[in-house]
């Protein structure tokens, strides 16, 4: 519940300061300004102000069209919001399995199973649960032991790959969507020839910039959360390793455990 509160908390804040964005820009283009009627002359040999990549991007984005330049926006949106609450969780979630492994074994040479269990129960992270599990089987013998430890490993592994179905999603669907505005921008552009009996650039001039643009902006969100979801991955697969490595040293350690009693 609490992911899923900040997984949304994060959306909100984005799409309010886009849209906060393109809204005062919008107010901003509506209200005429005052200009000095007698600069005329002197306003011919001005050179035009260079627009900022902000205000650029909204030029842009703007002219793509609503339509098509919103929903790919959106799915840049979320991608990002849920890699951000991903990277977040997976951070938390790495142990430094050598200093545990030292405290559990330090914990059973001077307290037993017990003294261990709480050593793992206060430590947070997959890595911690999966020995706490097996903790509990230890007076089930080493096979129980194991087992549980490889079933609960599975459990925890589920965990840390939530999320990345939807990343997925989101890199597939914006470049998706960016090539749905180019084909309806060719048509348009094609519907223009037909009316105007003309194949000027002026006549598909507009319904070439929409296809140009949306394809540009949904190559782009597909490359940000493409770099994003293999991190992920790459964190992911790293936690993975650290607990198999880590869940065989502890099978490891409570066999000498036993062997030393």
């Amino acid at each position: 519940m609490k992911k899923s509160f900040s997984i949304l908390a994060i959306v909100c804040t984005l799409l309010f300061g886009a849209y906060a964005s393109f809204a005062q820009d919008s107010t901003a283009a509506s209200t005429p300004t005052e200009q000095p009627a007698a600069t005329d002359a002197a306003a011919e040999g001005d050179m035009p102000e260079e627009q900022t990549f902000h205000q650029l991007l909204k030029e842009k984005f703007i002219e793509g069209g609503a339509p098509f330049m919103w929903p790919i926006l959106i799915c840049l949106i979320l991608g990002l919001a849920i890699s951000i609450e991903r990277i977040i969780v997976l951070n938390l979630a790495t142990t430094n399995t050598r200093k545990l492994l030292a405290r559990v074994e330090d914990a059973l040479q001077k307290g037993g199973v017990e003294a261990a269990k709480n050593v793992t129960k206060n430590e947070k992270g997959p890595v911690a649960s999966i020995f706490t599990q097996g903790l509990m089987r230890a007076s089930e013998g080493m096979d129980m032991v194991e087992k549980s430890v490889v079933s609960y490993g599975g459990v925890e592994m589920g965990k840390l790959e939530t999320g990345l179905i939807w990343i997925s999603l989101f890199i597939s669907l914006g470049p998706m969507l960016g090539f749905f505005g180019t084909v309806v921008g060719m048509v348009a552009a094609f519907d223009a020839i037909q009316a105007a009996g003309d194949i000027s650039p002026q006549v598909v001039a507009g319904g070439m910039k929409i296809a140009l643009i949306t394809t540009v902006g949904g190559l782009i969100v597909g490359m940000i959360l493409q770099v994003l979801y293999n991190y992920l991955v790459s964190k992911v697969d790293s936690l993975v390793n650290a607990m198999e490595d880590a869940s065989i040293s502890l099978i490891d350690i409570l066999v000498k455990h036993k062997l030393t009693k």
